[in-house]
């Protein structure tokens, strides 16, 4: 066996996460930038999943997707396509992307580009539809299809020339401004939305889109606090990315759930998943909803996590807990417990409830797997059944034995017997 130097390896994996910039380049079609993107592909969030083991909120995001594209046009139409073999899936991961929730995707969405300046490589995410009767939350109604079709037909074209009038946005940038405004850009991204407004207003009202569409979209983003999420994940990945294969090292590049299974990767375990039963959400719930309507967790939006954001710099959005449950002192006690299981401090992402210390960086697996302490994750919760939508958001941990996997294969794959 090659002998093999860990920390060296981490610090080289650690180091790339560290000078990566992410930058928002562009808006295209999927299957026109998304690496591998056909016409009878669906993305999904989280690790692999085929359609008899998908939950609810995923199975109605695939509706959804398919009465978009005309594919079908019922709800039962889109179940017997899908379920005929006709139609492939694949995660996000797999094609240099994110979704949140569901994650679902197809050929015909308008997709964000980000690209990591430092290292080259890009990702891509679909744009923020907001809160409640959503596709990623599993909604499928007509009102849900008529957004994501205005979203295709005038947002994405709007925001397209509006990027090319500005030029490229600094994401990296974005994010640690809005660290020190109260987000953590996973639950919380109001400063982090308005900022990415006040970048983009004067380009998108020299566009030359109608007055009444312009309108249209700065109220759209006004209205959604959460727009810039599906721009942080991105920049999370893109980031991450560029750790993704450092022979040797135990630094996670992925958390990602698929509402039945939760999924991590790790970097010196080139392409492969490790997979748990994905857990119930524990927090907040709208009125009229109980645990036992809860789908269990869901999402790409870990990735915020995996990168030092969300949960792991709570500390610097202590209102969040009016969204996700807790009190401020828990969200300084989640950021203080994973700087434990982290190799290193961010560099540009800092608190400043916590002097300006930067956010726990580079999850490493054998931390996880020594201390016994899990990765703190927020996030939305869905509906367990199709077609209902979001119905409260809280805190939950990856299953421990994603990781106890992802070590036995890291010593078989290192060490032999």
């Amino acid at each position: 066996m090659k002998a093999i130097d860990i920390n060296k390896a981490n610090k080289e994996a650690v180091s790339r996460i560290q000078s990566a910039q992410p930058v928002l380049v562009g808006v295209g079609l999927a299957r026109d930038v998304v690496p591998g993107m056909h016409d009878k592909l669906i993305l999904h969030a989280g690790p692999p999943i085929a359609w008899n083991r998908m939950s609810g909120p995923m199975r109605g995001a695939v509706i959804g997707g398919l009465i978009f594209e005309e594919l079908a046009g019922s709800r039962e139409d889109a179940e017997i396509l899908a379920s005929s073999g006709k139609i492939e899936f694949s995660p996000w991961h797999e094609h240099s992307g994110v979704g949140p929730m569901a994650g679902v995707a197809t050929a015909g969405m308008p997709v964000w580009i980000v690209q990591n300046k430092t290292h080259g490589n890009k990702a891509f995410c679909t744009m923020n539809e907001g809160l409640g009767k959503v596709l990623r939350y599993g909604a499928f109604s007509p009102e849900v299809i008529e957004r994501l079709r205005w979203m295709k037909d005038v947002l994405a074209p709007i925001m397209k020339e509006s990027l090319a009038i500005k030029g490229e946005i600094n994401l990296k940038s974005l994010i640690a401004q809005a660290l020190q405004m109260g987000d953590e850009v996973h639950n919380r991204n109001r400063a982090a939305t308005s900022l990415f407004i006040r970048e983009i207003a004067p380009a998108l009202v020299e566009t030359k889109f109608p007055e009444k569409d312009k309108k249209k979209v700065l109220e759209f983003m006004h209205a959604n606090d959460h727009f810039f999420l599906n721009l942080s994940m991105p920049s999370a990945k893109a980031i991450l990315a560029s750790a993704e294969w450092i022979e040797g090292s135990t630094i996670l590049t992925v958390m990602a759930r698929n509402g039945t299974d939760f999924g991590v990767r790790v970097s010196g375990l080139k392409d492969k998943w490790f997979t748990g039963p994905a857990l119930l959400v524990k927090g907040l719930l709208f009125p009229g909803f109980s645990e036992a309507d809860c789908n269990p967790d869901i999402g790409d939006s870990a990735i915020t996590e995996t990168c030092g954001l969300g949960g792991f710099s709570m500390a610097a959005a202590p209102a969040i807990v009016k969204f996700v449950g807790g009190s401020v002192r828990d969200a300084f006690n989640y950021t203080n417990k994973m700087y434990e299981i982290t190799n290193d401090e961010s560099a540009s992402f800092q608190i400043p409830n916590l002097d300006f210390r930067g956010a726990p960086t580079g999850i490493d697996l054998i931390k996880v797997c020594e201390l016994n302490i899990l990765p703190q994750i927020n996030t939305g919760i869905a509906h367990k059944e199709a077609g209902i939508g979001q119905v409260g958001a809280g805190l939950v941990t990856p299953p421990m034995k994603c990781f106890e996997d992802a070590l036995e294969a890291y010593v078989e794959t290192y060490c032999g017997d």
